[in-house]
């Protein structure tokens, strides 16, 4: 009796919840578990920061010594390849009896990046994608009012716009060793195969969509709108854009917060944002980010899902926005006062409503960097302009060979 009346005055510890987060997001989201923390007594978040350099090894070596967390932040290419492994939790009937976490009020293509074969595996945490920063002083000199919409019409703007800086200068700067423009072209296309063909069995690159796209980015070379070099050759990106070196640059939302500490005060205002141009009108871009995911071999799946609705309500991702520049992937959450008067903002707004995800295959992020390393093979002249879609084809046939193996044996 007395050991029953001992035990009933003892206080059990508060549950400890394991999240792994990445670089500067695992800093700053100390700030906002104080509230959570607070809201739920019985939970207490350990949060374990990876750098994003080793943070999709780390995931995979966790889940082969079974040590992964309860839940993580993880780029939302990611999911695939970890809802193969099976280390993912879906999480579609949790969103369904959780009306806080309404899918509708998130950007679609962003939440589509989350859906693998017909399950979701994760919940938006921030987005990313990509649109045009311009000098909107130098192309009113050059005599552009705004930036087209179309591609015909943007081209000819990239014209105008090189004519007016001259031989030494240029409309545009697309690093030759990034993927981001070509994949994004190609993701303008009509259909779901530009890159994968028969439901990311083999490469689309000789098809049409991204023969298209590819032509399209190669003109902008051919005809001198854009130097043939890589971010590495480029001194000070900043400095570069500041002096009118080039005019134009595609980037994300991370450009914002350094263009308004790099450039000086009196350019402040001589740089502005537009949504990307698209063959027919406005186009679409790529669907990135980061989202939160559960772990199927969690012991404390529903704290970490009380985290998860905790960090996805619109306050919340108000604030995550305030203290990290990220922007948020809810509709709702754009309603704040500080986005609402960012006017770079604004570009990211309209076109995260044409957001499209990339193919969800494990196998992605390899070919991701296929794709680049063809790019500046072709603008070293290392490799044959007509060569390059071909070799794309027969690398990436070769990357998913062991994807279609199992599709025809419907081995999971």
């Amino acid at each position: 009796m007395a050991s029953f009346a001992l035990a009933g005055c003892v206080r059990s510890d508060p549950a400890s919840l394991r999240f792994w987060a990445m670089g500067r997001e695992a800093e700053v989201v100390r700030e906002l578990l104080v509230d959570f923390e607070r809201e739920h007594p019985g939970i207490r978040v350990r949060i374990e920061q990876l750098p994003w350099s080793a943070a999709h090894e780390k995931l995979l070596t966790a889940f082969a010594g079974n040590v992964l967390p309860d839940v993580a932040q993880m780029g939302n290419t990611w999911l695939p390849e970890l809802a193969v492994l099976g280390a993912l939790e879906p999480l579609d009937a949790r969103v369904a009896s959780s009306p806080d976490v309404a899918a509708a009020d998130y950007f679609g293509g962003i939440w589509d990046t989350n859906v693998v074969d017909g399950k979701l595996y994760g919940v938006p945490w921030y987005v990313d994608t990509r649109v045009l920063f311009y000098r909107r002083d130098v192309l009113a000199a050059a005599g552009i009012a705004a930036v087209p919409t179309r591609w015909d019409e943007f081209q000819a703007a990239m014209q105008q716009l090189k004519r007016h800086v001259g031989r030494d200068r240029f409309a545009l700067f697309l690093p030759i060793n990034e993927y981001a423009p070509q994949v994004a072209l190609a993701l303008q296309q009509p259909g779901d195969e530009s890159l994968l063909r028969d439901g990311g069995r083999f490469g689309n690159f000789r098809g049409e969509g991204f023969t298209r796209a590819w032509r399209y980015y190669r003109s902008m070379f051919e005809q001198q709108l854009a130097p043939p070099a890589s971010d590495s050759e480029i001194v000070n990106l900043w400095d570069e854009f500041g002096r009118g070196y080039f005019s134009c640059y595609i980037s994300g939302p991370w450009q914002i917060g350094e263009f308004r500490r790099r450039l000086p005060a009196a350019l402040q205002s001589a740089w502005a944002t537009a949504p990307l141009p698209g063959p027919d009108g406005p186009g679409a871009s790529i669907a990135g980010g980061s989202s939160l995911a559960l772990f199927s071999r969690s012991r404390n799946k529903d704290a970490a899902w009380s985290l998860v609705r905790f960090l996805s309500r619109p306050e919340v991702q108000q604030r995550f926005y305030d203290v990290s520049g990220n922007l948020p992937p809810r509709r709702n959450a754009w309603a704040g006062e500080t986005l609402a008067k960012s006017e770079p903002a604004r570009a990211f707004r309209q076109q995260l409503e044409r957001v499209r995800p990339v193919p969800k295959v494990p196998e992605w992020e390899r070919i991701a960097t296929e794709i680049k390393l063809v790019t500046e093979a072709v603008m070293r002249g290392v490799l044959d302009d007509g060569r390059a879609q071909g070799e794309l084809d027969t690398r990436v046939d070769r990357m998913l060979e062991k994807r279609r193996w199992m599709l025809s044996r419907a081995v999971t």
